[in-house]
């Protein structure tokens, strides 16, 4: 086109429906080229199905632009619609566009390409468009099929303009919209409320939340402290555990090293007791007198030892006396770790992360105070480090 120095728009040469270059173009009265009972581009209709004629000119012209290498503008991404989308109500075929807007008075939904007319002639001007919705017969009136634009402040309901002199007549009425700039004030105070319960819900949140992490770390300390002071307190028993074993063992060797003496100086003189006992049976015996004599002054010339120290045996009693002492250390440390237990549940019972809902009336007022006196006279009261 710009070797024959023609200077064309190619929209114009293509179908503003289809959106395809033009391919057996006609004219109808309005003027326009289309083969329809209403014009899409300046809403023209006719009754009478016109009488169409093949408009030469404008073919010759469309095909010497074909044979230059013209080609049909390519069409706009189409947004079809989807789940939860409102369809166009102009559209045709299976797939309907996404509609952007839909107008009160002629209650119908467009897409972009249907909502040119609305933007462009006087006659849709003072239509009113609205975002689309789905929700169109909900702005209608269900009796008189009209466009709900009154408020009725004595039902509370919204009706159109002839309900007003209908069954709503000497009702307190005003239009939807002086309504609604009321229900936007007090709207504005109710969003004001709750943003400020946000606020404060927000806040107490936050402070909830330290407080449980505060509290885990306090309880995980806790933990940690005990088992450390256990772990060091059984590790102090073991090791008297070990003493005592050893002091047993002490004596044990001592008393048996020395039992052991006595015992081989004793089956010593037990020996040597028996071999006399034989050789004075046998002398006892004897029929020589000279042999009798001269072997019974050798004989009664030996004399066992009587130097024996006294020997006090206790088998069962000697270590009697320590089992019961340890046994009585037992008692005596299970009942203080009875009484030290009560102290201790007592005082981790006592802690709770979650404080009780502020006081409304002087009872509970009262009951509080009596409440945070209890627990912040208790001695080592872990709750005060949360």
């Amino acid at each position: 086109m710009a070797q024959q120095g023609v200077l064309l728009d190619q929209d114009q040469l293509c179908c503003s429906v289809c959106l395809d270059l033009l391919k057996e173009p006609v004219t109808i009265p309005c003027g326009h080229s289309y083969w329809v009972y209403s014009c899409p581009q300046c809403r023209h209709t006719f009754t009478i199905r016109p009488n169409l004629r093949k408009n030469n000119m404008l073919a010759e012209l469309v095909e010497k632009l074909r044979k230059t290498g013209l080609q049909a503008a390519p069409p706009p991404a189409l947004c079809y619609a989807g789940p939860g989308d409102v369809a166009c109500d102009f559209c045709t075929g299976t797939r309907k566009q996404k509609a952007l807007m839909s107008c009160l008075v002629c209650l119908a939904s467009y897409c972009e390409t249907h909502l040119q007319p609305h933007y462009e002639y006087p006659a849709f001007k003072k239509h009113k468009l609205v975002k689309a919705t789905a929700q169109l017969q909900e702005k209608i009136c269900s009796h008189h099929d009209k466009l709900l634009e009154v408020y009725c402040r004595t039902d509370q309901k919204c009706i159109c303009l002839i309900c007003t002199m209908d069954e709503h007549k000497g009702h307190d009425t005003v239009s939807a919209a002086a309504e609604r700039t009321g229900k936007q004030r007090q709207l504005g105070m109710s969003q004001q409320k709750v943003q400020q319960r946000f606020q404060e819900r927000e806040k107490r949140l936050k402070e909830l939340q330290q407080a449980v992490e505060s509290f885990k770390r306090s309880a995980q300390s806790a933990v940690e402290d005990s088992d450390q002071i256990f772990t060091e307190l059984i590790r102090s028993i073991e090791k008297r555990r070990s003493e005592v074993k050893e002091l047993i063992r002490a004596q044990e060797k001592a008393q048996v090293s020395q039992a052991e003496g006595l015992l081989e100086q004793l089956k010593q003189e037990i020996a040597e007791l028996r071999k006399r006992s034989t050789e004075l049976e046998q002398l006892s015996h004897t029929e020589d007198h000279i042999h009798f004599l001269q072997s019974y002054q050798s004989l009664s010339s030996i004399s066992v030892s009587s130097d024996l120290p006294s020997i006090v045996v206790r088998p069962l009693q000697y270590f009697g006396d320590v089992s019961k002492t340890v046994s009585e250390l037992r008692e005596k440390l299970e009942d203080f770790l009875k009484g030290e237990w009560t102290k201790i549940s007592t005082t981790v019972n006592i802690v709770d992360v979650v404080l009780p809902p502020e006081p409304k009336t002087r009872e509970q007022l009262l009951q509080c105070e009596s409440l945070y006196c209890e627990v912040t006279d208790t001695p080592n009261n872990p709750s005060r480090n949360i």
